[in-house]
């Protein structure tokens, strides 16, 4: 069996969960401090797409420079704006079905500059 370059100590009962870079308790943790800034120019831009989901349409905000807890709140204030369901993966908000006009006008009410992309 191959060993993982990140692998190792996941839990422990000393310290508990445990960091997989820095390989420290997660309240000692030295990676979590310098995390890089999130990338993106400040205006969300709004796109549909059908690509890999078996026809099922997704609406997929990029481009927003906000931190994994803000954008994961933003996330489901624009499910629960469509009510829809969706996602945040890899700094991309997917919300389930075609909602690309009420999610430009959320974001913008919001205080968000968004504009649509591709179409």
């Amino acid at each position: 069996m191959k060993r993982s370059s990140t692998g190792g100590l996941v839990y422990s009962t000393e310290s508990g969960r445990m960091c997989p870079v820095c390989r420290q308790a997660l309240a000692q943790c030295q990676c979590k401090s310098s995390a890089p800034a999130p990338a993106g120019d400040g205006v969300a831009r709004v796109s549909r797409e059908t690509k890999g989901r078996g026809g099922k349409s997704v609406t997929l905000v990029r481009g927003l420079a906000l931190d994994p807890v803000a954008l994961g709140v933003l996330g489901k204030q624009l499910r629960t704006a469509c009510g829809s369901g969706g996602t945040v993966k890899d700094g991309v908000i997917e919300v389930q079905g075609d909602h690309c006009d009420r999610i430009i006008d959320t974001l913008t009410k919001s205080g968000h500059r968004a504009k649509r992309a591709g179409g």
